[in-house]
């Protein structure tokens, strides 16, 4: 009986060596094989060793990295091709990684797989590099092209009339959230590689509505039909009749601002030959002084005074200036801060 009986086990010892070493011979041959169900970058490699996996990866994504990746925004497009961001696919790496995962778990298990034709259901990313620099570079040329300040309201001057010109917005591009998106999209192999810039919006700092505050009072010359226009809040306030420079010492024309303001100014006589003696001199306020009660300085010696000619409002007659009849002058003094911006057509 005990003959009998070591007879049995040592059989069952024998078929279970005889089995192991099977077993193994039988993993061991497919040590490089990779597991069936096992995909890389939506491509399946079940069953395949790893020279034949690398040109079943290089074909399929072959075309899909070749492919560039297109920024679009409203109707402009951006395009950053593989070449340029230096896009690299490692095929290698992801062989690697394939053969691995396959040779996971027991050999009882990868046996089992085997035998009965059983797979590992796994889906591995494709392992794909790009240069980073380059990428930042076409997001900042991307920025640099849709970036817009946003442009502040403003007042269309004439010597007459006051218009408007409305703000605009401006754009920012999100680049943080952009050069994201460009990465994930050269790293993928299976999108359409396009993304859509996202910007926002800045609003400006002076808008429409808010002209009439910023201008709460504005001067305008009206050289051709010698008049002066007070506006305020944008409206005509009040017109007076003056009398502007002469041929050869014109008024200048342009925009300025009220640069400084006296009562009863002196005169500091210009070092001209109109002049005559009283060049390079100065008169103080009098009778003999033609600045007469306000002065309200402009540009290069060149302002708004009083005058008691007053048959010369209405004509070109001053030597630079902007003459007033003596009650007209007093009253706008009070009403023109220093700043006041003055156009002068």
């Amino acid at each position: 009986m005990r003959s009998r009986r070591f007879i049995i086990v040592a059989g069952l010892v024998g078929v279970l060596l005889v089995g192991a070493v099977g077993a193994y011979a039988y993993d061991h041959s497919r040590r490089e094989t990779i597991a069936d169900g096992l995909v890389v970058g939506g491509v399946p490699l079940g069953g395949l060793k790893p020279d034949a996996a690398r040109a079943k990866l290089q074909q399929q994504l072959r075309s899909s990295l070749s492919r560039p990746v297109v920024v679009t925004y409203d109707r402009q497009r951006f395009a950053l091709s593989p070449r340029v961001a230096h896009v690299r696919a490692r095929y290698d790496a992801m062989i690697d990684e394939a053969v691995s995962r396959s040779r996971e778990g027991s050999i009882f298990a990868r046996v089992g797989r085997g035998v009965t034709g059983g797979g590992v259901d796994e889906h591995l990313r494709a392992r794909v590099v790009y240069d980073r620099r380059a990428v930042d570079r076409f997001v900042d040329g991307v920025a640099t092209r849709l970036d817009r300040p946003p442009r502040d309201a403003t007042i269309s001057f004439s010597g007459s009339s006051l218009g408007a010109v409305e703000g605009q917005p401006g754009v920012t591009v999100d680049t943080r959230r952009l050069r994201r998106a460009v990465a994930r999209e050269l790293r993928s192999v299976s999108g359409d590689r396009t993304v859509v810039a996202r910007a926002s919006s800045v609003r400006p700092k002076v808008e429409t509505a808010a002209l009439a505050k910023r201008y709460p009072t504005v001067v305008t010359v009206d050289r051709a039909n010698f008049k002066l226009y007070l506006w305020k809040g944008l409206r005509v306030a009040k017109e007076y009749v003056v009398a502007i420079g002469q041929i050869g010492l014109d008024t200048p024309a342009g925009l300025y601002a009220i640069q400084n303001k006296a009562v009863d100014p002196v005169w500091s006589v210009p070092n001209s030959a109109w002049a005559g003696d009283l060049a390079g001199t100065v008169v103080p306020p009098g009778p003999s002084n033609p600045i007469k009660a306000r002065w309200m300085g402009i540009f290069d010696g060149a302002g708004i005074h009083g005058t008691d000619a007053d048959y010369s409002l209405g004509t070109a007659a001053s030597h630079g200036c902007v003459r007033m009849a003596i009650p007209d002058v007093i009253e706008l003094y009070d009403q023109v801060p220093v700043g006041t911006p003055i156009y002068i057509a």
